[in-house]
């Protein structure tokens, strides 16, 4: 530094600075804490009349309109002249705007989904290879946290352009199971031993009823469409249960489900396994009477 340069604080710290500090501190703290008083209050109000994420919305606009004009008041009491500074951010905003067009897009994609509210907060929903919880639901994404607890951002553009499932829209779902019988069984019967199945099981709905449907003649199995409608809540209580139950109950009445058979070759050196027939004393050939 020059010798003859010296920083003189009482020159910069004049009373009338001092003034202005202390009015922009109070501003500041006094204006943070009043803008959050009144977005928690509105947000109690509205989340019992409104769904979550309009009240949510709400919360926020509140709480950038509030903070928007705390800035802008802390400014003046600086003595800032707002003029120049908004004709500055004028041609900024220009140049932003064009540099800006995902945005503008993913805004205009969240007032779509607002107004045409496809989902809610706490809903589960996917979107591409994507399943999860929503947690929040703003003007340019969503955030949804996935069933192995990742944080997932998703912009409102690929929501409007994307096929999405709601997955818990309805009180209740149908969980659909296929299933494979020998050919030897008894399809009534095996009807019949999975409705018992069904009824059997608490978490199971008796109405609308369990859908049957013999959907095809497979290769090795007679395949099988079996339909249970389940409260949303209870997805993985049936899941588990009904797949162990009908596995219990098949090995009981002996019902066969056939799995595929594979023979294992090592290559042209190795001889071919042996087969060897065995007939038991009932099977076996009576031999020829000598006369």
């Amino acid at each position: 530094m020059p010798k003859n340069f010296s920083l003189d604080f009482s020159k910069l710290l004049t009373p009338d600075r001092l003034t202005a500090l202390a009015r922009a501190a109070v501003i500041l703290v006094i204006g943070f804490f009043v803008v959050q008083i009144i977005a928690r209050l509105v947000h109690r109000i509205t989340r019992k009349r409104l769904s979550p994420q309009n009240s949510m919305l709400i919360r926020r606009v509140i709480v950038y309109t509030g903070m928007t004009i705390i800035i802008v008041n802390v400014l003046q009491a600086f003595g800032f002249q707002l003029g120049a500074l908004l004709g500055a951010a004028g041609i900024v905003g220009i140049a932003v705007g064009f540099a800006s067009q995902t945005s503008m897009s993913n805004l205009i994609s969240g007032l779509f989904l607002i107004s045409e509210k496809p989902f809610s907060i706490g809903d589960v929903i996917s979107v591409g290879s994507t399943t999860g919880i929503v947690e929040s639901i703003d003007l340019l994404s969503i955030k949804i946290r996935r069933f192995d607890n990742q944080f997932v951002r998703i912009p409102n553009e690929k929501i409007i352009t994307s096929e999405l499932t709601n997955v818990t829209r309805y009180p209740i779902r149908r969980m659909d199971i296929k299933l494979g019988v020998a050919y030897k069984e008894d399809m009534d019967r095996v009807r019949r031993i999975l409705l018992e199945v069904a009824e059997e099981n608490r978490y199971a709905l008796v109405e609308p009823e369990p859908l049957f449907i013999f959907t095809d003649f497979g290769t090795s199995s007679l395949d099988i469409l079996f339909g249970l409608w389940f409260e949303k809540s209870d997805y993985l209580n049936l899941k588990n249960s009904i797949m162990i139950d009908i596995k219990k109950r098949f090995d009981l009445e002996g019902i066969e489900i056939p799995f595929p058979h594979q023979s294992l070759y090592a290559g042209s050196v190795t001889e071919p396994f042996p087969i060897r027939i065995v007939n038991t004393p009932e099977s076996a050939p009576t031999p020829p009477e000598q006369t």
